[in-house]
């Protein structure tokens, strides 16, 4: 159900996080939200945290805004995307242990930044049935909605990854492992949606990795990988807007991969994902997927692509991103095309004032392509030169 894009031609957005401000030293630190809501330090700089994302978000002229990710813990290469989970569902236990090496099939040597991020892969370990527990996502989605009247998207890492993450002494296979947490993750999310959160976003199912790096066995295969999008976000599209976004990894904004990866070999089976968008990054690839996205996924699916790079501090020029979209359009039609960025931009490696002008560069760059086609353009009072301190700009 469209409910978060719906009408919106050429919509731009971003994926979920955005880097931490200085000032906002709090951490939920295990604690559940709403517990740590009840602390006035925790509440006032969390608050003042996700209004600061949606104000700079709004400014910018975006047309769909997220929270930040604002319940993320301050820690080493973004860990709290895959840990949240475990520390805050039932069925873990309460003393958390380094992921062994390999876990996942991700392996970096010593002297490696993300060697870094292997040894912060601390988790809880499954003692008992997988429950909910205390996600709460609903109370964050409402704390940034109830500021805002743009409609707010809000994201969760899939089961996949969180499974692949931790230990576990309960269940019998991993199969069983990451159905029991799609099926937590699943009623959470419909609590989420029954509250009227526009846009609910499954993060990272491992289709296209799986295709990329060939990996297959007795469960892992890229037809068990589309089940278990389907069965975390089962009936959700009645009630809501269901996004599956991709991209290739960024810990600490770094790039997983020697090399560019392709889409290609993945996008049969995510185009069989029971979504209304996926996302795809592109700007880093140089678009070269634009005709595939296009030629494969089905017309009932919109198409979010990466315009500007969460790899990289060097901003987009608006002309740039232009020429990304226009080249898009060769392939998707503007009514089924939006424009984010490649992934988050909240992983430890960029600074608030870097992730800003990046998403004022794509609502300018999509300002170009929109008057070309004679669409509205968006308000981006962060570039209009009537407010600059400058004299004469």
């Amino acid at each position: 159900m469209l409910r978060g894009s719906k009408d919106l031609m050429l919509p731009t957005t971003i994926t979920g996080s955005l880097p931490r401000p200085s000032w906002y030293t709090q951490n939920l630190a295990g604690r559940s939200f709403l517990d740590a809501m009840v602390n006035n330090q925790f509440r006032e700089q969390y608050v003042d945290t996700v209004a600061c994302y949606l104000h700079e978000q709004e400014v910018a002229g975006l047309d769909i805004v997220t929270d930040g990710d604002a319940h993320f813990d301050s820690d080493v290469g973004g860990q709290s995307w895959t840990n949240y989970p475990p520390r805050h569902m039932g069925g873990f236990d309460k003393h958390p242990k380094l992921t062994p090496a390999g876990k996942g099939g991700i392996a970096f040597p010593p002297g490696h930044i993300l060697h870094d991020y292997l040894e912060a892969r601390v988790m809880p370990g499954i003692n008992g049935p997988v429950t909910r527990g205390e996600l709460q996502y609903t109370a964050m989605w409402k704390v940034a909605q109830r500021m805002t009247k743009k409609p707010v998207k809000f994201g969760t890492i899939g089961p996949e990854l969180v499974a692949f993450a931790v230990q576990d002494t309960h269940y019998k296979s991993v199969k069983d492992r990451i159905l029991a947490i799609a099926d937590a993750l699943n009623a959470e999310l419909h609590d989420l949606a029954d509250a009227g959160c526009p846009i609910v976003q499954f993060e990272e199912p491992q289709i296209h990795m799986l295709a990329v790096r060939k990996i297959t066995d007795t469960v892992m295969t890229p037809e068990f990988s589309v089940e278990v999008f389907n069965r975390t976000m089962k009936g959700l599209r009645a009630k809501t807007e269901v996004w599956c976004h991709t991209c290739w990894g960024n810990p600490s904004q770094q790039r997983m991969f020697t090399s560019v990866q392709s889409y290609k070999d993945g996008l049969e089976m995510l185009n069989k994902v029971d979504a209304d968008v996926i996302t795809f990054e592109s700007v880093s690839a140089g678009g070269a997927d634009l005709a595939d996205f296009g030629k494969i996924i089905s017309s009932d699916k919109k198409i979010a692509i990466g315009v500007i790079d969460h790899h990289g501090l060097q901003v987009e020029r608006p002309e740039e991103i232009a020429d990304h979209v226009r080249r898009a359009l060769k392939h998707i039609p503007a009514e089924r095309l939006i424009l984010s960025s490649d992934c988050g931009m909240g992983r430890e490696g960029m600074s608030r004032r870097h992730a800003y002008y990046k998403i004022v560069s794509m609502v300018l760059g999509a300002n170009i392509v929109r008057k070309e086609l004679g669409l509205p353009e968006a308000l981006c009072l962060a570039a209009d030169p009537r407010f600059s301190l400058v004299v004469g700009s």
